[in-house]
This record gives structure tokens, sequence and C-alpha cells, in this order.
């Protein structure tokens, strides 16, 4: 298993992070916790530390079991909800919890033992920052709303129905969707006023593979509609020539069965696995959508780009893991990856009721970190934050079709630098 070395500048702090499955689960290369339980992530320039924000608490969905609604271990899934108040009352945001995926037998038996794959290792609560943040300053659209982050334990991207007995595993990420919805619906969001489904890295995925289902479940009365952060993960190839993620992708779609639980419609005219990529989705999605990515995403860099498993020679190796320290003709290869990102999203962008900001970033995950949502520092493209191209989109208040300059014009980037 390979390892990665982050040095933490603050208390001269030095934690190793091991990835699960071979697959880094980079939404917690973000978040880290110290042996004060105390959150804190790194970007190019800061260390931050969450320990302002609320903790919000576990809730374990207790009718999931006899609907068959359980994580990869056959433990029940949760949620964290933090109700809202006065004008947001009847509004709701519903964050689907990121973490990579499992693609064998193998690694799913690893991740059910850990919070990935499992309730009885989740937090019993965690900090609401960014987008979840309660804090009018923090989060000025969303703060009252009623917050909730649904818990990822299913390796899938909330989008299997199958198991496996021999290996007892429990690939029943639809179903933890359906019982998610359900409970929720039954503490209010059926009577909402307006509701936006959003999620980060596999989360993101799982936001634009659940986005009409979360449409259909409001009447025509409700304002709907999905955020995916850092979810718009390419069929790019890789710095060897081959597709890393391609292979990651049909790993995860042919073990849990996945064929009959995608888009019909992409089925009808593409390979299962080219169904599991955004890039053949988002053009046939009803529900307004609006795409969040940072055009060098870290985690597709290290992890679909130039894994280790495509640079044998260890060429990449300071690249992958600093930007600054990529050559030329790196940077080169780098580009045509952003080039591609910014020409599927062009025709996306197009309908009035869609909404993209690429920033020109190394990063990955925007929405939930307070410096990168808003903050006075928060990444900006054409002068416009993340929280506010999201905001104006959703209550159609402006503009929110925002494509970046190529690296390196943009000066607002948190990106994230890694010691290894």
């Amino acid at each position: 298993m390979k390892k990665l070395l982050w040095s933490l500048t603050l208390f001269g702090l030095i934690l190793l992070i091991l990835p699960v499955n071979g697959i880094m689960e980079f939404d917690e290369m973000e978040w880290f916790t110290d042996f004060n339980g105390t959150k804190m992530f790194q970007t190019e320039s800061d260390v931050y530390s969450d320990a302002k924000f609320p903790m919000v608490g576990l809730t374990l969905i207790q009718s999931a079991a006899s609907k068959g609604a359980v994580c990869l271990d056959g433990s029940l899934p949760g949620y964290h909800f933090h109700r809202g108040s006065g004008s947001g009352a009847r509004n709701w945001l519903v964050q689907l919890e990121g973490g990579g995926w499992c693609d064998t037998i193998r690694n799913c038996v690893y991740r059910k033992k850990t919070r990935r794959g499992s309730s009885k290792y989740m937090e019993k609560q965690i900090p609401f920052t960014g987008i979840l943040s309660d804090k009018a300053a923090e989060n000025p659209d969303f703060y009252n709303w009623n917050r909730v982050k649904v818990r990822y334990c299913d390796g899938g991207s909330f989008s299997g129905d199958s198991e496996n007995k021999a290996a007892q595993l429990q690939f029943r990420g639809k179903r933890i969707w359906l019982a998610a919805m359900e409970e929720l619906m039954a503490k209010g969001m059926r009577q909402a006023k307006q509701a936006l489904l959003s999620g980060c890295s596999a989360g993101g995925l799982a936001a634009i593979l659940r986005c009409d289902d979360f449409g259909n479940m409001f009447s025509s009365s409700t304002r709907v509609k999905c955020l995916s952060d850092a979810g718009f993960f390419l069929d790019a190839i890789d710095v060897s020539g081959g597709r890393s993620l391609r292979r990651l992708y049909a790993g995860v779609v042919k073990l849990q069965n996945l064929e009959t639980k995608l888009s019909k419609d992409c089925v009808n005219r593409l390979n299962p696995t080219s169904c599991f990529f955004p890039q053949n989705l988002i053009n046939q999605i009803k529900i307004p959508l609006f795409i969040l990515n940072a055009a060098y995403d870290s985690w597709q860099i290290q992890e679909s780009l130039a894994p280790k498993s495509a640079d044998p020679s260890g060429s990449w190796h300071d690249c992958r893991l600093n930007y600054a320290k990529c050559s030329t003709s790196q940077i080169q290869f780098l580009q045509g990856f952003r080039n591609r990102m910014v020409n599927l999203v062009k025709g996306f962008a197009n309908p009035r009721k869609n909404g993209v900001f690429l920033n020109s970033c190394f990063a990955h995950c925007q929405t939930e970190r307070y410096d990168t949502w808003y903050s006075k520092n928060s990444p900006a493209v054409k002068n416009k934050g993340i929280a506010v191209a999201v905001g104006d989109w959703y209550f159609e208040r402006g503009g929110a079709k925002l494509i970046d300059c190529a690296y390196p014009c943009d000066k607002s980037c948190h990106n994230l630098v890694f010691r290894g």
C-alpha cells in the first residue's frame, strides 16, 4: 500500500496518511485529525483548524435494515442533520459524502473495516463547514437551511443494489440513497420550497447520478437543483497512454453489477463503464445542474493522469505532488487535460438552467471548506467567488457560466501541495 507523507506546519505535526484500497481518498487529504480531535487541512499557503465550527451528530437510519439498505459490512447507514430556521426552515440542502470507490473484492473487504464501508467506524460528530456552515458570514445563501450530510459507505457512489455473499459484502448504495431520502422526507423535506442536492468527489459523481431521482421526489412548485463539486471525473488518457480511471470504474461497475442501475438512455448508447463517467451523462439530466471543478483536479492528477502504476520510472513523482515542480512538457500534458474538460462542459453550459465554475487551480473539493467556499480570499473567476457563483445560479440572480483562463493566470487559487 502506498504511503503519502504530509508535513503540517502547525505545531510541527507530521501525519502519515494511508490511502484506502490503493486509491487515495482524496477528500481526506484535505482534512486531518490531530490527537485532540481538532481537524485541520493544508493548502499551498495555510493550515486551517475547524475547531470553531459546530459539531453535528450522526443519526443512523433505523428503518434501513428491513429495507436491505446497509453499508458494505451490513451495518446501518447514517447522516448528519442540522435543522434550518427562520426564512430557511422550509429549504433543504442535502450533501452526499465522497471518498473514492472500491473496485475489487479484496479492496471492498478492506474498505468495510473503515468508515467508508461501515457506520461502526464513522465519527459520531462532524463539523459543518463551507456550504454546510450555519453562519451567514460564511455561507450567506444556505446558512439557515436544513442541512444534511449523508454518509458514504457503499463504495459505488450511491448506485449499486447487489451483494457478494461469499465475501459478505453488501453493495446497496441505491437503497441507502432511497432510505435516507424517505427519512428526510418524513422529517419535513416533503414540504420543501427549495432543495439542493450536492456532493463532493465520489459524492459529486453521485449528485450527478442521482440528480433526476432527487428532482422527481418533489412537486413542480419546489425549486430543485443539483451541484457537483469535484465530481466531473474524465475518461482521460494517463501519462502511459492507458486509461487508469476507466479500469477502476470498470471494476466498480462489474463488481456492483451497475449495468441495470445506470442511466438507461446512456446504456442504450454506450457501454456501462462509460455511463459511470459524468461526461456521458450531464447533457441528458433534466434537473438544473451546476458543475464546480478545478481544471487541474488534484485527485485526477494523482490517481487518474499520473498514478504510480502509469509512471514506473517516477518521472511524474514530484510534479504530481507539487505543481510548481512540473516540467514544461508535464504542464503541457496537464493543459491538454484542462482543454478536454473545458470542451466537455461548453455544450452542457449552453442551456440557461445549468451552471459552471471551472477554475484553473490544483485543488479538489471546494464547497465544504471555509477558505475556498466563502472567505475574503476565496478562489474567484472574473472576480466572482465560488459561493457567490453558486448562489447566483441557484437563485437566478445573474450569470453562472464561469470558465477560467489556463494556468498560471489565476492568482486566487488555494492549490493543494503535498510533501512526499
